[in-house]
């Protein structure tokens, strides 16, 4: 019988021939608790032994019936300078990473621990393919194939799929490199292995919509009802407050007068016996209850007209200008909008958290249109849910959330960020593990990263790194045995990574699979581009409403009258009367008829581009400024 090679190797390593020409590789020299020196020999041509030696590949060393694995950190000639006349002797030091050894069964199994060390003169061969397929393999169920080998493409890159989602898992890499690529692979290998799995991904990029066009629903602020009242008091002043630090007496006032506006909202108008109820603690300002924020205001009106109030009536003022403002930012549309008022918080979990599914069970929420001051409120609340919904369900819902940029949300300065974020992401981080709820995270900038929720996540994917300080930070997490592997994060190539962790048996280095075109992430705002081409052809009103959130897809352009043309050539004004005295606001089809003029059925269709005559939405628009002129107090009296 002719012997494969591996078997033909074997015999030679047997031998201990160290001769050109054969498979041996070299002798150990020297040793150390967890390195090695091997000298290798080389012919004055090489003899292809000097090409089996590179940095980052794992070699093989015979001790009695065990093979100690060991990964080549560095290499050099004995007389610094390589000899084209005669033969050469390298010296390469390894670092020791464990050992290969027959079972209790029988069966060959990998373990981390070296039971016993090489000794001089040990013999030193390439590392076979069926060593490296048990040194990486997890040695359990439930796992999923999600690229291969860099040292032998021939092998799959396995990782354990409930490790990865249990104990959280940190994708890391600068820009570029295929981050995203690489958490929509695992994404989708997870829902593969686990399809009662709910995700939900924060995307401040609008990527992700792409790599789910048919598990995913997609929440932009055109679809989004996050109702204000869901808000807690924290949440609720940073989004008053756009970022900038509270004023304590304004924040007294809306811990005050918010649970009184919920119990308004229930129906009670003698807020005096409500106080002696045992309702009074029940409702506070943080309890998920609906209220109307015309109820917040006339409170704040009552209290600006006391007597006793006269203190305080420059805070009172003050706040209730936030408020107005808020509600009037067209932008904040998503909280205030007439859907918000009504008790929809059942439609709002299920619609967010796929509950049910319905074959959807991906979220991915697009912040990138929501304005920065109220992101980090955004992020919160639906940290927050993520994880009252695991608890409260009892794991009935298994949740994973994916944080993209998450240095944004948490950072290391304890000082930056908004702290609710911190403490929601870090509740999950810390404990979800316990109720169902998992964490991912994706950051370029590990060294910006809280380092608390970074050591809670238990599976990394190391990508290329270039700052010496994020290298540092993963150098920090991976075990003792195998920091020398991180010395390759500033060379490895895109969709290339070190994976360590509980999800995989050993540190490896892999490259990620290919994922398809029709899966493939990529930027999306949900917007039609205005113009394709020249860029000096572009319309500037269009970009210029969009800016105004105005939308003038379902309005007719009415022709221009000859006499009214410019003869030359301008750039297109916007009347500001024309402009947002008839163009709706951007409602959601929802809204629509709640926001229909007087007398006319939106929801029945027409044939006509605008059924209402032009005297109509005139009358409608001079109607509503004129209640916009009014005072609130007065509009409550009548």
């Amino acid at each position: 019988m002719i012997p494969t090679p591996d078997e033909a190797e074997s015999e030679i390593d047997r031998r201990g021939t160290f001769a050109p020409g054969n498979r041996l590789l070299g002798r150990v020299i020297g040793c150390s608790g967890s390195k090695a020196t091997i000298s290798a020999f080389a012919g004055k041509d090489g003899n292809g032994l000097a090409e089996l030696w590179s940095v980052g590949r794992l070699i093989s060393i015979s001790v009695g019936a065990n093979r100690v694995v060991a990964l080549v950190c560095s290499m050099e000639t004995a007389s610094a300078a390589w000899s084209e006349t005669s033969d050469n002797v390298m010296h390469i030091e390894v670092e020791l990473v464990g050992e290969i050894h027959p079972g209790v069964s029988g069966k060959t199994e990998f373990s981390a621990g070296i039971s016993q060390y090489p000794y001089l003169g040990a013999v030193v061969h390439r590392m076979r393919s069926s060593d490296l397929a048990v040194i990486y393999d997890p040695g359990v169920v439930d796992t999923a194939v999600i690229g291969r080998l860099t040292q032998d493409p021939t092998l799959g890159a396995l990782i354990h799929v409930p490790s990865l989602l249990s104990r959280h898992f940190a994708v890391v890499g600068t820009t570029g490199v295929g981050k995203t690529t690489a958490v929509t692979l695992l994404l989708h290998k997870a829902l593969q292995a686990d399809p009662s799995l709910r995700v939900l991904i924060l995307d401040p990029h609008n990527e992700f919509a792409a790599a789910f066009p048919t598990e995913s629903v997609v929440i932009d602020t055109d679809t989004l009802d996050l109702p204000f009242w869901l808000f807690r008091l924290e949440e609720f002043t940073e989004v008053l407050f756009r970022g900038r630090p509270p004023v304590a007496e304004e924040i007294d006032v809306l811990r005050d007068l918010i649970p009184e506006a919920k119990r308004m909202f229930k129906g009670s108008t003698d807020t005096a016996l409500i106080r002696r109820g045992p309702e009074k603690s029940s409702l506070t300002a943080d309890t998920p209850v609906p209220y109307r924020v015309a109820d917040l205001l006339a409170l704040i009106d009552e209290r600006i007209g006391k007597l006793e109030g006269r203190s305080e009536k420059p805070h009172l003022r003050s706040l209730k200008v936030r408020i107005q403002a808020a509600i009037n930012d067209p932008r904040y549309e998503f909280m205030f909008s007439s859907n918000t008022i009504h008790d929809t918080i059942l439609q709002t979990i299920s619609h967010i958290f796929r509950i049910p599914g319905d074959g959807k069970p991906v979220t991915t929420f697009q912040l990138s249109g929501i304005p920065s001051e109220v992101v980090n409120s955004v992020a919160s609340i639906l940290c927050r849910m993520a994880f009252e919904i695991a608890l409260w369900s009892a794991g009935g819902v298994r949740i994973l959330v994916v944080c993209e940029e998450a240095h944004r949300y948490v950072p290391a300065d304890p000082n930056l960020g908004f702290f609710p974020t911190r403490q929601a992401i870090s509740r999950i981080a810390k404990e979800g593990r316990k109720y169902g709820v998992s964490l991912g995270v994706i950051t370029q900038r590990p060294g910006e990263l809280d380092p608390t929720i970074l050591s809670q996540c238990s599976t990394v994917f190391a990508m290329r790194l270039s700052n010496d300080h994020d290298q540092e930070i993963i150098r920090s997490a991976i075990p003792d045995s195998s920091a020398s592997t991180m010395s390759f994060l500033s060379s490895i190539g895109n969709g290339e990574a070190i994976a360590f962790g509980e999800a995989v048996a050993v540190p490896m280095r892999m490259m990620f699979e290919r994922v398809s075109d029709d899966v493939l992430p990529r930027a999306n705002s949900g917007l039609q581009p205005v113009h394709k081409g020249d860029p000096n052809s572009v319309d500037l009103r269009k970009i210029v409403m969009r800016m105004r959130h105005i939308d003038d897809s379902q309005r007719p352009q009415a022709p221009q009258p000859m006499s009214h043309r410019p003869h030359t050539e301008q750039l297109p004004s916007i009347d500001p009367g024309g402009e947002f005295g008839t163009a709706p606001a951007r409602r959601r089809a929802t809204d629509q008829q709640a926001y229909a003029p007087f007398g006319q059925d939106r929801s029945c269709g027409s044939n006509e581009p605008d059924a209402a005559p032009a005297a109509s939405r005139h009358e409608l628009s001079s109607l509503r400024s004129s209640l916009l002129k009014k005072p609130l107090s007065s509009l409550l009296k009548e």
